[in-house]
């Protein structure tokens, strides 16, 4: 029986602590094949990697891809803790995914619903459905308590 919207994504602030507990900022991601299964699920290791573009949306769609043995994840939902940045909305695109579902709103980084609104550009190949605001305010505490430590 696959879960419900709010489980997926409290599965994602799951790995979004676990990233804060090594050091990264606490973004996690999961994702979940056609039939509800979790396919992936990833924490932010930009730091650990030494890599800028290893967040969690990017890790979890690799992992993904290389689960099943395919570039493209049709049918595929990907539940993140942030809204995704320019470079992940567009992998997201081209990973072809039915679906992406965030928790809080990014108006500085953001390339969704702010910013370059990747979905809306004129040479964007794939527009996922786009469900934002789901278990945000957890999502949004997370962030801020964990910059809030470093400032």
């Amino acid at each position: 029986m696959p879960l419900e919207s709010h489980d997926y994504m409290a599965l994602a602030l799951a790995e979004a602590k676990a990233a804060e507990s090594r050091g990264e900022v606490p973004i996690g991601a999961v994702l979940v094949g056609p039939d509800g299964a979790v396919l992936a699920s990833a924490g932010n290791e930009v730091e650990a990697r030494n890599d800028p573009t290893a967040h969690a949306e990017m890790l979890a769609i690799r992992a993904a891809g290389a689960k099943l043995g395919q570039p493209r994840l049709p049918g595929c939902d990907l539940y993140v803790t942030l809204e995704p940045c320019a470079m992940c909305a567009t992998g997201a695109s081209f990973a072809r995914l039915r679906r992406i579902v965030f928790g809080a709103y990014d108006p500085k980084g953001g390339g969704v619903e702010h910013g370059p609104r990747i979905f809306s550009q004129p040479t964007c190949h794939h527009a996922p459905e786009v469900v934002g605001g789901v278990s945000a305010s957890q999502a949004d505490a997370l962030l801020k308590g964990f910059f809030v430590a470093r400032r």
